[in-house]
């Protein structure tokens, strides 16, 4: 079991509802597979440093996780398809 990062930049714009439905599937996919979220951080909506996909502010949330390195890599993929994610960063501590 290894430890890692996961930082999310969230859409703005999307609903408390719609945000919560989003981070929980992410915890239940890493705790689906046989990992475990040490800490969540939620740091909310702040203003970008520059436009990503025409948005100058995101919602962030930060993770520290565990896990057997080949269902993080699971997860990455699933991570990059998500629409709602303008931008993350998975990596290992």
């Amino acid at each position: 079991m290894n430890s890692y990062y996961l930082t999310l930049v969230l859409r703005p714009d999307l609903e408390e509802k719609e945000r919560k439905v989003l981070l929980d599937s992410i915890s239940k996919k890493v705790s689906g597979t046989e990992g475990k979220i040490e800490k969540e951080d939620l740091w909310g909506v702040r203003t970008l440093t520059y436009p990503i996909k025409r948005n100058t502010s995101g919602y962030f949330a930060h993770f520290e996780i565990s896990g057997d390195p080949k269902n993080v890599k699971g997860l990455d993929k699933s991570l990059k398809v998500e629409e709602d994610i303008l931008r993350y960063l998975l990596i290992r501590k």
